[in-house]
């Protein structure tokens, strides 16, 4: 079989079979071609997608939920409903010390403020935060650092700005750090400046200050507006948000069947639809692909048993002349391989330069939709495999049908 691949004749003989009929082996080619072409660009279009969501949520800790107060809707231990519920420092200790599968808890605070540099103003969302915060939302700075352990301790008057506070409150190429921006007449040492977040998760973040600067400026005590809590991978954020609601409802004297009390947001559901709906979509695409592919092959296949029929003389000559049945066999198998193989080529080919356009025009900037759609080379050289695999098999068909023939019938054949 080795020496036969490597016979000049073989390869002569299936360019003389391809060239004879190039219409239907153009045909063929397409029917191929097209099917790993469709499967290549289903797939990079897949991944393109699967990137634009993990940009999206890139910074997010994405096994989170936010909690918050409400107002209740049950009356319980002596309180009225309607009585608004105001989450606390102690409340966030105690989810982190009792709930099973906690990482982290991270309380945080919000207000709006209008915020002076020299004769520039704007009013801005001021959040007050721990450094915590930069491990589960992490911020791309493009200057400087993030509030540390230091600045919460001694009450520090630092604060780190977004890009469109920066925009709206400093000259273009301006380094902002060191600069001073008043809060409430009270100035504020710029330490840090990050991009602006590409996905609306959970309260806007123009500028961070110092959780204890917050609590000390704003008379805030105590009181926290919401805590981002953070589970372990191994854990279901969705039984940890039940147990941390049911947690602060006895901690806050509510009645356990009010759900209303509390509001949450839980990123670790929405990303785990967003996983399997792109997991449900990359499996369709394998799907479509490869069913694409097994009738391109098909095709391949009935034109072979029309060659075979064709060439029905031409066998017959060669088994006469002392061809055995495996160098014919081989000849259409390898026929059948040539055809795949060239037809994969063309669709690789093609759907390569149709991802590279697709990035062109669908990948770039802050709301690119496809970011980088593309295929490894193991699944490029999986639908390869694939391919010589199916064109083997189809090609045993009309293999088989050729050396069925009797040379002495073959050669009656007008």
């Amino acid at each position: 079989m080795i020496k036969f691949l490597f016979d000049i004749d073989t390869w002569q003989e299936l360019y003389d079979s391809i060239s004879k009929n190039k219409l239907r082996t153009i045909v063929t080619i397409f029917g191929v071609g097209f099917g790993i072409f469709l499967l290549i660009v289903l797939l990079g279009s897949a991944r393109g997608m699967e990137n634009s969501f993990n940009k999206l949520f890139g910074s997010f800790a994405t096994n989170s939920v936010f909690v918050w107060g409400q107002n209740t809707s049950k009356p319980f231990k002596g309180f009225q409903e309607g009585r608004r519920v105001q989450l606390s420092l102690t409340d966030a200790k105690k989810v982190e010390e009792n709930i099973e599968g906690v990482e982290f808890v991270v309380p945080r605070n919000q207000n709006r403020a209008d915020v002076v540099r020299n004769f520039l103003s704007g009013s801005f969302t001021v959040n007050g935060d721990y450094p915590l915060l930069d491990r589960v939302q992490k911020k791309k700075l493009v200057h400087g650092r993030f509030i540390n352990q230091n600045d919460i301790d001694h009450n520090k008057k630092v604060i780190v700005i977004s890009e469109d506070v920066y925009k709206q409150l400093f000259e273009k190429d301006k380094n902002p750090i060191g600069e001073f921006v008043q809060i409430n007449t009270i100035n504020f040492m710029i330490i840090g400046m990050f991009e602006n977040g590409n996905v609306k998760v959970g309260p806007t973040s123009d500028m961070h200050i110092p959780f204890t600067t917050f609590q000390q400026i704003y008379n805030e005590g105590d009181k926290i507006g919401w805590m981002m809590i953070t589970g372990k991978p191994e854990y279901d954020i969705k039984q940890i948000e039940e147990d941390a609601k049911l947690l602060l409802k006895n901690l806050n004297k509510i009645h356990p069947k009010d759900k209303r009390a509390f509001g949450s947001f839980n990123l670790g559901n929405e990303y785990a639809k967003i996983t399997g709906f792109l997991t449900g979509m990359q499996f369709l695409t394998w799907f479509v692909g490869i069913a694409t592919l097994i009738a391109g092959v098909f095709s391949i296949g009935n034109i072979l048993l029309i060659t075979v029929k064709e060439r029905t003389k031409e066998i017959g000559v060669r088994r006469a002349l002392g061809a055995t049945p495996l160098e014919i066999k081989s000849q259409i198998i390898i026929e059948a391989v040539s055809l795949s193989l060239i037809a994969s080529i063309i669709g690789v080919i093609f759907g390569g330069f149709t991802l590279i356009i697709i990035n062109h025009f669908w990948g770039q900037g802050d709301d690119a939709t496809l970011i980088n759609p593309s295929v490894s080379i193991g699944v490029v050289l999986t639908a390869l495999l694939i391919l010589i695999i199916l064109g083997t098999l189809i090609g045993l068909i009309p293999a088989f049908k050729a050396t069925s023939i009797k040379p002495i019938e073959a050669l009656r054949e007008e």
